[in-house]
This record gives structure tokens, sequence and C-alpha cells, in this order.
């Protein structure tokens, strides 16, 4: 008989599907990939459910995508009458347009892409600056982005210094370090930040002044390179700041580029395990299965 629902995590994000699963009361039943010498994969998924949920980030999503497709025909074929991708992790979201003649909105593609294939969408925090939902990116279909600031706010609570101030490094993220500063009664301060190339980065921080003798702790969407947050950590410091540590939804960094993080003066990283579940990353499953109940998809 049929499974009402159920969850498929790819490997990368077993544990990730695990616990998304469990929140649902559902079952979790990875994703088996087999890769080809050439290069090709084969995916196998048993046994469909009537609603499948595909769990995966779309971190290197170049090599991502090709097989969530196939697991999503893979799992039509087989009965499914309703698949539902789940990547909290969401790329090619920043070319949201053609910033040079001759380059693709690849925002756009992708967008189509997932609405061709899936039923519905969920995601956190991404990458949307210069549209107003992600109903644009996905059009056709019902396409959610959720945020991460109550699981953020709730872990920087535990102890936390009343005269700590967060800090955004530009505009456009003032109104997602208000959303976690506001529940916890701290201070903001945003930045300014011009970006020269994806390692060149150049931060103004007005009113810089109020960090002295008081920590600061630098919130963003995303760390990847880790050149915004390093930049930031050294205005910090030169301000006065007693400390500084870094919250992030995804963490993208490399090794070597938290090494540089930590080099700069930046004594914590704390992320999400949107990309990866790792020792200390802030779990998703509980917003996912809230997201998840609340459009009723199963």
């Amino acid at each position: 008989m049929m499974q009402a629902a159920a969850v498929y995590p790819f490997a990368e994000c077993l544990a990730q599907g695990e616990a998304l699963a469990a929140a649902l009361g559902i079952p979790a039943l990875p994703v088996e990939v087999h890769r080809f010498p050439d290069g090709e994969s084969r995916v196998r998924l048993h046994p469909p459910a009537r609603t499948a949920i595909l769990l995966r980030p779309l971190n290197d999503p170049n090599a991502r995508l090709i097989e969530l497709l196939l697991a999503a025909s893979a799992l039509r074929d087989g009965g499914a009458a309703r698949v539902i991708l789940v990547a909290p992790y969401l790329g090619y979201m920043r070319q949201d347009m053609a910033f040079r003649p001759g380059e693709a909105v690849s925002q756009r593609v992708i967008g189509n892409l997932i609405a061709a294939h899936f039923d519905g969408l969920i995601t956190v925090d991404p990458h949307l600056h210069r549209v107003s939902s992600l109903a644009e990116v996905a059009r056709g279909i019902p396409a959610l982005s959720i945020s991460a600031a109550p699981v953020l706010s709730a872990e920087l609570a535990p102890g936390l210094d009343p005269r700590t101030v967060l800090v955004g490094p530009d505009s456009e993220s003032r109104p997602w370090v208000e959303s976690i500063a506001s529940p916890l009664g701290l201070d903001v301060l945003v930045g300014e930040k011009v970006r020269h190339g994806d390692r060149a980065v150049r931060i103004e921080l007005p009113g810089k002044e109020a960090l002295h003798g008081r920590p600061a702790i630098l919130v963003d969407d995303v760390i990847s390179s880790g050149t915004t947050l390093i930049e930031c950590a050294r205005i910090l410091r030169a301000a006065g700041a007693t400390s500084v540590e870094a919250v992030a939804t995804h963490g993208l960094a490399r090794m070597q580029d938290l090494q540089r993080i930590a080099a700069a003066g930046v004594f914590r990283v704390r992320t999400t395990d949107s990309i990866t579940a790792h020792p200390g990353s802030i779990p998703l499953a509980p917003i996912l299965a809230q997201a998840l109940r609340r459009q009723q998809w199963f």
C-alpha cells in the first residue's frame, strides 16, 4: 500500500531529512544515487508516496539539479500525486537581472525549471533583493520563502549580553537583522557595502562609535568567501567592540575561508543546517515542518 507522505533526502542531507520526517511524523526514505564513470547518474527511490517531499540544498547546483529532476520524475512514474521540493538553500538566486549585456538571468531560468517539475517549493532566506516574493521566481506553483530569524534569535538568546549590538553588512540586510534583534531587545547597526568582485568588498558603518566597549554579532544571510565578515570585523575591532562573532542562515564557506574569518578576530561563527548538519549547527526542521503543515501539502 502506498505511503500517504514521505520525505526523500539525498545522502548529503540525510540527517536533516530524518529530522524533518520525525517532525512531520512520516518516514524518511533516502534517495539512492549511483554515478557512472562518465559522470551520468542513476537515481532510485522506493517506495513512492502519494505526497513526496524531496529534500536537497542547492549549493553546488550544477551537480545537483539533474539528479533532483531525475528523482522527481521517478516519483511521478511510481505514482506520486504531488512532489514538493524543500531546498533549504536555493542556489542561482543572486543573478536576478542581466547586469551586463549577454548574461542569462539565472534566477528566472532555475525558477522556471523548478516550476515545471515540482508542485510546490519551500526554501529559507533566499537571495531575493530585486523581486518581492519567491512566487515571482517559481511562477505557477505555490512557492514559500521562510525566515530563519526565529531560530537564530532563539539560538542567540541564552547567556546573551544585553549590551550586544547586531550588525548587518548592508542596507538590504536591515529588515532581516531587525527581525532577529527585536525579540532580543538589541540595538542594530547597518553598514553600507560596495562590492568590487567576489572577494573585494568595501564597508562603511555609520554610527560605529556606539560599539565601543560592547560585544558585536555580525548577521548575514549567507557566509560564502567570508570577505564581507572579515572587512566588517576589522571595522568593529577598530571601533572598540569587545568581541566579534557571526551568525548566518547559510554557511557556504570553505575551511580555508573559516580560518581566514577566525584570523580576522571573529571568535565564533554559527549557521543553520541548511547546507550541512555539523555539531552546533542550528536545525531548521521545526520551521520547515511548520511551513509544510501550513501549506496543507500532506
